[in-house]
Parts: structure tokens; C-alpha cells; sequence
């Protein structure tokens, strides 16, 4: 909803003038390559969406957060004196982890009220999740500043890392930096590259004329918490550990391909080598298509997503069957040059780079298709890149 309508809503929910609410916002994300790499240490290419989470706040004069989803009825009321209280709360735990981060880094928070307005499929692969964070951050950073007489941009880096410390920590999932740093840093019309060990980073331009990114979600709802998310990097952690004894690479995601080849088998674990043999070889596929987006060819981009996919079904087991027939039915479109799950997996969104012309007959069979096969419909989003977070004026 536009920014008008929920300072409105806002003022239905909890009175007063309209003049005293502020809005905040920060955008989902998709990741066009490098799945399961950022805790690895690897390389990721993101791009922010245009779809995300709004806030309306209010600034109170004590010590009490009240919140409330447009899509949900309760207010949820927060005495940040008692903050571990709300791990388990149904909606808001986020929220809260990231208040708890942001005290721990020196920020004063402030009591608020806050509506917010989501966008994004909610475990749907496209980081709802980091948008919340990273748009609660940038908001209690900002009053916080304003508060103590900072006058200065708030660091988005930094709320990134408190939005993953927020999930680390306080909601315990073990997930690594992109989704937060997507949502913090993006750039319309550009894709981040990002050195997932040391957040080095450059925006990249996304020139795929004549094409256009699609995402479809398999409306498998799963949450990351209760996926097999941390699993797989606990076994990505003791392949590591394994090659750490005879190569001294500190992380998996920068093991060169031939390398990784001539020492695995020290991993002597099937299944740890086929977690370990992914991570290698998809930071490798995110350096060839770097180097495919520079050269505009697009065509070997797709080429290099298929194949993040088939690593993703095949060696790190993270699909399943809705996102397999998403990406086989895709496939099979005349116009479709890529196709992959993006996100963690276990369900959520593929994401497709499709002709302008085949999108509609895209969106027609494969919803068609999957439905006959899957038993329920898909959605479909054509998705433009846009800005990280921020505060509209």
C-alpha cells in the first residue's frame, strides 16, 4: 500500500495526527546465483525488489513498543525491559531481536508505535524476514541518532549485520549476511556482488534488454527455523574443518575448484563432500556470470543458473518437489534462458529470466502445469530491481 494510505491506516489504528508519522521502508530480495555460499564465506549476487516491508511509527514518551501487520489483527504490545519474553510470540520476535542487537551496539531505543505493511510472500524465499529487519533497524537507528544530537546517514552495513545478529541470536537461525545486506544495500536496476567474508561489494548493472525476471512461488509455506537450514551448514562446518587439515583455506566459499578437487577426499564423508562440492563449484559459477553480465551475454548467465539448480536438487539437497517441477516447467518455455530456486529452499520461489514476449504463455503453462502435478496454484511476480532501505520523506 502507498505510503499515504498507511499513515491513514495508522491514524485509524492508534489516533492522533498524521503529521507525527514517519515511514520507513526496506525491500525483499532475490538472489540471481550463489545459494548456500554466504555462511561459506563465498560470493552471492542479490538484487533488492521493489516488493518489501513498510513501517508508520510514532514516537512515544515511554518505554513500550506496540506493533500491528496490516494483514494481522492484534496489536502486539512490547516491554522491552523483559525483552526474551517474546522468542516465541506468533509475529514480532523479529522486531524485538533487532531492538535487543541494536542496544547491545549502543543505540538507544525509543517506545514506539509501528504499523507495518508487507508486500512480500511471507516464507517465500524472497527475505520478508531482512526486510523487517533491516527496516526496524534503519528506524530505531534513526530516532536513536535524532535522540542524541547524531547528526549523520545511519550505516546500512551495520544495520544489515544487526538484522543478521537479530536472526542469529534472538530467533536462532544460523543464516549468513546477504538477505540483509540485499535489502539494506540494494540499488535500482543493479545486482550486488558480495564477498560474503569480508562484505566487500560492487554494484553490478543488470543489462538483460529484452528480458525480464520472473519469480514464481510454490506457495509451500516453510519456515527456515524448522527447515534443514542449519543442518546443512553444520555439515558444511565439518567438511571445512576436514580440509583444514591438509589446505589452510579459512572458508569453503574460497577454495579454488581445483583444489577443492585434489584435497576432498580428506572430507571422507558422501555427503559432506557432496555439500562441500557445491558450495566450491557455485561461488565458481558466481564469477562466471559476473564475467557473462559484463560481456551481455545473457545467454550463459541462464546457462549458469540451470546449473546452480541442478547443484542445489542434486548435491546440496535443498529443493524438493514443488520447486523442481517450477524450474522443469520452466524449462521447457521457449523464451526461458534460466531458471532456479533462489533462497534457501525447502519450498519458496524460483526465479526465471524470461523473453518479454513468452511471459504471459511462461505464467499460463508452467502455473498450469504445476498446478496439475503440485495440486495447487503458483504465483507469479515480474519484478523490477529497486533501492535499498531507507525513509520516505
Amino acid at each position: 500500500m502507498n505510503k499515504q494510505k498507511l499513515i491513514e491506516e495508522f491514524i485509524a489504528l492508534y489516533g492522533g495526527e498524521k503529521e507525527s508519522v514517519r515511514v520507513f521502508a526496506s525491500p525483499g530480495r532475490v538472489n540471481l546465483i550463489g545459494e548456500h555460499t554466504d555462511y561459506n564465506g563465498g560470493f552471492v549476487f542479490p538484487a533488492a525488489l521493489t516488493m518489501g516491508t513498510t513501517i508508520a511509527l510514532r514516537v512515544r514518551d515511554d518505554n513500550i513498543i506496540r506493533m500491528k501487520a496490516t494483514d494481522l489483527d492484534d496489536i502486539v504490545e512490547i516491554d522491552l525491559s523483559a525483552p526474551e519474553k517474546y522468542k516465541d510470540i506468533f509475529w514480532g520476535n523479529y522486531q524485538v531481536g533487532v531492538c535487543v542487537e541494536l542496544e547491545k551496539a549502543g543505540y538507544e531505543i525509543v517506545g514506539c508505535d509501528m504499523l507495518y505493511d508487507d508486500t512480500l510472500p511471507h516464507g517465500g524465499g524472497l527475505s520478508s524476514s531482512a526486510a523487517i529487519e533491516v527496516a526496524t533497524a534503519l528506524a530505531f537507528a534513526t530516532l536513536s541518532n535524532e535522540k542524541k544530537g547524531i547528526d549523520k546517514p545511519v550505516d546500512m552495513i551495520e544495520m544489515a549485520k544487526i538484522g543478521q545478529k537479530a536472526e542469529n541470536n534472538y530467533v536462532g537461525v544460523n543464516c549468513g549476511i546477504m538477505d540483509q545486506f540485499a535489502s539494506a544495500m540494494g540499488k535500482e536496476n543493479h545486482v550486488i556482488f558480495l564477498d560474503c567474508k569480508d562484505l566487500d561489494y560492487k554494484l553490478v548493472p543488470l543489462n538483460i534488454s529484452g528480458y525480464k525476471i520472473v519469480i514464481a512461488n510454490t506457495n509451500k509455506k516453510r519456515s527456515l527455523a524448522d527447515s534443514k537450514y542449519n543442518e546443512r551448514r553444520a555439515e558444511c562446518d565439518a567438511a571445512l574443518e576436514k580440509l583444514k587439515t591438509v589446505i589452510d583455506y579459512d572458508y569453503l566459499g574460497v577454495i579454488p575448484v581445483d583444489v577443492f578437487e585434489k584435497n576432498k577426499y580428506v572430507i571422507g564423508d558422501e555427503i559432506k563432500i557432496k555439500r562441500a562440492t557445491h558450495v566450491v563449484y557455485e561461488c565458481d559459477r558466481v564469477l562466471k556470470s559476473i564475467e557473462a553480465l559484463e560481456n551481455n551475454d545473457v545467454i550463459k548467465f541462464g546457462a549458469l543458473m540451470n546449473g546452480s539448480h541442478d547443484s542445489l536438487r542434486d548435491l546440496y539437497e535443498v529443493t524438493g518437489i514443488e520447486l523442481d517441477t517450477l524450474v522443469d516447467e520452466a524449462r521447457k518455455i521457449d523464451g526461458c534462458i534460466g531458471s532456479r530456486m533462489t533462497g534457501a529452499g525447502f519450498g519458496g520461489c524460483s526465479v526465471s529470466i524470461v523473453r518479454e514476449d513468452a511471459v504471459d504463455k511462461f505464467k499460463e503453462e508452467v502455473g498450469k502445469n504445476y498446478t496439475d502435478k503440485i495440486g495447487y496454484a503458483p504465483s507469479f511476480y515480474v519484478s523490477d530491481l529497486g533501492d535499498g532501505g531507507r525513509e520516505i520523506k
